[in-house]
């Protein structure tokens, strides 16, 4: 039997014992959290004792080659709600869903949140703000937000695209440049007791956002009206499946105007109809391609004479028809053959015979040289997104009627993008330039970090042959696609009447009715490529029809903004005088147009209003008679006779409200700066002239 000292020693050692153990436990458990929980728990703490609300960074504006804008950010408010904070949640839900237009139970839903901090609506109108404000809410308060501001409305939108309600880029420019517009977002970070409210005396910490780039275009705000214009007439008058249209500087490869209809409103895109959304946000001037038709004559031409296979000298019989291996093909004139027929006249006509004979000439390897040269098959190098490279059939397959066919613009499918690049080599002397849609991009402090100069990226073409295929061009317009014609100027061109495939086979009922060409022909400021798709209800289908009137009107009035002088041949008459415009903006339709023809302009009007509320060239600007003056008609307008009116008051308002509201006074807003309106030139209640410009002050 052990002592009872014996028993005390080994209680003691037990105790030791356990009291070690625990010591251990304890201090393997105190190593674990600091050494492996660690950041874990202060994330924990740091997300229960502070609040961190994002700060958007203001993206960066799209502006026009001239600074106009075409896509801008303006502040918006975003209501925040803080559930533990707020005193009458039935109250509050009822006011809230009332001003936000919301339904009950879901503002109830994150009213209700277990959250220290819950997003309710972003981006409201500033009446909802204000009226939310005037409650003064406990637990609702406002963050800055921006929005996404298109200030045309459907003008270039399939080029531009547009963002999602976070503002990124989700279609066109917004998307392709998105890293750049975007910018980088700020925080404000704030420290909050248990039920996260704002403590007394807590530091908070603010990390200012990096505004995106501002990108400038070489697109023409005037040019592409013109465009717009034009592919909108079109489309009414021919009740056509769609219009493409694109306008070149063929000597740098600058995108002037890029257009497509039907479009949509880019403030207001029909997001909840995912498939008409998908196929109204299709740039297919770049995206899709098809059989170009006749206009690839320009192609087999140029090519021919530059590989010396054919001269201006050269001579083509037309019976009707051609036979390659055994298969008939005819030309599109077989009821009355064209017989003999020089070069010139081959392309005056468009005869497919005599481009069957140059095609074979030349033989599958040399013509393919020359079509991948032009740049076919692949992309263009188009800073746009989803370029297409056009169908070009690998050269192992081509038979010899295959390659008659492509001759003539069949068996081939091209984009638009390409074929305008490939005809502005043709026009230019001989390079084939790389297109580009952005000119350069500037950061918020007006430095250039990006630039975009003119690229050639193969002289295709010598100068002799692309002197030659104006000369031919300018013929085939002045002889042949006479509505192309435009008295005073030198225009070259090309028609097109293609066929269209409906499941696999061709649809003799649909066509593709396109020009392409360009002016002056002695020396090509712009390169003009108009198609037609699916044109119902016509009684003819052709390019020189359909197409060759719009691109006339488009040469015509870019020229005369270009200020390029006509050239009036002997009967055409003078026209040459440069005239300014007048003031048109309040101006009833009759008036206007009355203003316009006194100094020898037409006006084009869009809109079924009583006055003008917009006009596309602005006062004073210098253009020669003759030129079109596009306006915009509508409502209200100032009660006849009146020739003043007072000023209206805008401040804390858009950039598109304050534009609303001084147009419908018949006056002009002269925007400096960005976000909402604090200042302006005219105070309200002033009396002034109507068209009367009004420089409005707006701060982020």
């Amino acid at each position: 039997m052990a002592s009872p000292g014996m028993m005390n020693k080994k209680r003691l050692l037990a105790f030791l014992s356990a009291v070690t153990l625990l010591f251990f436990v304890l201090f393997g458990r105190l190593g674990y959290i600091q050494l492996v929980q660690a950041q874990w728990l202060q994330e924990k703490a740091a997300d229960q004792w502070t609040r961190d609300l994002a700060v958007s960074a203001k993206r960066g504006d799209i502006q026009d080659r001239n600074g106009n804008i075409l896509a801008q950010s303006a502040s918006a408010d975003t209501v925040v709600v803080r559930p533990s904070q707020i005193k009458d949640v039935d109250y509050t839900a009822d006011k809230l869903s009332e001003i936000l237009e919301m339904d009950r139970d879901e503002v109830m839903q994150k009213l209700t949140k277990d959250a220290s901090e819950v997003w309710l609506k972003r981006q409201v109108e500033s009446e909802q703000a204000d009226a939310i404000r005037q409650l003064n809410l406990s637990g609702v308060v406002f963050t800055e937000d921006s929005k996404r501001y298109y200030p045309r409305g459907n003008f270039l939108s399939q080029v531009l695209g547009f963002c999602s309600v976070d503002g990124q880029g989700q279609e066109g420019l917004e998307l392709k440049l998105n890293k750049y517009l975007a910018g980088t977002d700020g925080r404000i970070v704030a420290e909050t007791d248990t039920k996260g409210r704002e403590m007394p005396y807590s530091v908070s910490q603010y990390i200012a956002p990096q505004d995106g780039y501002d990108v400038t275009l070489t697109i023409d705000y005037v040019i592409q009206s013109f465009v717009e214009k034009a592919m909108e007439d079109a489309l009414v008058k021919y009740n056509a499946k769609a219009i493409q249209c694109v306008v070149m500087d063929p000597q740098t490869g600058e995108v002037l105007a890029m257009g497509n209809k039907p479009d949509f409103d880019l403030n207001d895109p029909p997001r909840d109809d995912l498939d008409t959304l998908k196929a109204l946000s299709r740039n297919s001037c770049v995206v899709d391609v098809y059989e170009p038709g006749s206009t690839f004559k320009i192609v087999t031409t140029a090519s021919a004479l530059e590989l010396g296979v054919t001269s201006t000298d050269a001579h083509f019989n037309c019976p009707g028809y051609a036979m390659v291996d055994g298969e008939k093909i005819k030309c599109w004139r077989s009821y009355n053959p064209h017989g003999d027929q020089t070069l010139a006249q081959a392309v005056q006509n468009s005869c497919n015979p005599a481009f069957v004979a140059l095609a074979l000439a030349m033989g599958k390897e040399n013509f393919y040289d020359m079509i991948y040269n032009f740049g076919f098959g692949s992309t263009t190098g188009l800073d746009f997104t989803g370029e297409a490279g056009g169908i070009v059939r690998a050269e192992k397959y081509v038979k010899n009627v295959d390659l008659a066919r492509i001759g003539f613009g069949q068996s081939i499918a091209v984009s638009p993008m390409q074929l305008i690049t490939a005809v502005s080599a043709v026009a230019n002397g001989g390079n084939l330039m790389k297109p580009y849609l952005v000119k350069s991009m500037t950061d918020n402090e007006g430095n250039v970090v990006e630039e975009t100069t003119p690229t050639v990226v193969r002289q295709v073409i010598s100068s002799q042959t692309s002197d030659t295929m104006r000369q031919i061009l300018e013929d085939a317009v002045t002889n042949g696609s006479k509505n192309a014609y435009a008295a005073g100027y030198r225009v070259a061109g090309k028609t097109g009447t293609a066929q269209k495939y409906v499941d696999g086979k061709i649809d003799n009922t649909k066509h593709v009715a396109s020009f392409v060409g360009f002016a002056p022909a002695d020396d090509p400021k712009i390169c003009v490529l108009f198609i037609v798709d699916e044109a119902t209800g016509v009684p003819s289908d052709f390019g020189g029809t359909l197409a060759a009137p719009y691109a006339r009107q488009i040469i015509e009035d870019t020229l005369k903004y270009m200020k390029v002088k006509p050239q009036y041949k002997e009967g055409e008459g003078q026209g040459d005088a440069l005239v300014a415009v007048p003031n048109l903006v309040g101006k009833s339709s009759e008036d206007a147009r009355k203003a316009l023809e006194d100094v020898g302009l037409v006006m084009s009007a869009d809109g079924t209003g009583a006055s003008v509320t917009e006009q596309d060239l602005p006062e004073g600007t210098e253009v020669a008679k003759g030129a079109t003056v596009n306006v915009i008609l509508g409502e209200p307008s100032p009660p006849a006779g009146d020739t003043a009116v007072q000023v209206p008051d805008v401040t804390g308002k858009t950039p598109e409200e304050a534009n609303v509201i001084l147009t419908t006074y018949g006056l002009q807003l002269l925007p400096r700066g960005n976000g909402v309106a604090v200042a302006q030139s005219h105070s309200p209640g002033t009396t002034v002239t109507i068209g009367t410009q009004i420089a409005v002050d707006f701060r982020e």
